[in-house]
């Protein structure tokens, strides 16, 4: 008999973060704001995946991300999936796509930045160089590697 058993709880209606790179989820998390009070959010980590081997995956119930916020995730999961669950099933599912302009997700690294001491809103253009993600501070126009803005 084949039965097949999630890892993660299924649920009703919300959204499902699939095919994140082993070890974003938490930063996914954190960086995008995914904890919402009142919503259930199941994580797992380091699951079994068959095309990369192991993938972290979020379960937000009662939110849906449209599709600018879930583009957003594509600086840290370019080949994630979301997919927008009702009644228990999958009801849409995007592929993302990186934008090209990132706003108040990330707080610029530079300490003498504009957006540290007025009252703006960070806003980043992204830029991918062989195969890397730059994100250039609309503000004070340094560029930052993903990983170094995420840790600011």
């Amino acid at each position: 008999m084949n039965k097949k058993q999630y890892s993660v709880e299924a649920i009703q209606s919300g959204t499902v973060i699939d095919h994140i790179p082993a070890g974003k989820g938490l930063t996914i998390l954190r960086q995008f704001k995914l904890l919402h009070p009142g919503n259930a959010v199941t994580v797992g980590f380091n699951l079994p995946s068959k095309s990369h081997g192991s993938k972290d995956i979020i379960k937000i119930s009662g939110v849906h991300l449209d599709e600018a916020a879930a583009n957003r995730l594509a600086v840290f999961a370019p080949e994630a999936t979301v997919n927008v669950i009702e009644d228990f099933q999958v009801v849409a599912k995007r592929h993302l796509s990186l934008p090209e302009i990132i706003s108040e997700v990330f707080r610029c690294p530079n300490p003498n930045c504009a957006s540290h001491g007025e009252p703006v809103k960070s806003r980043f253009y992204v830029k991918t160089q062989s195969s890397q993600t730059r994100l250039k501070c609309h503000y004070c126009e340094k560029t930052y590697s993903r990983e170094f803005v995420a840790e600011a």
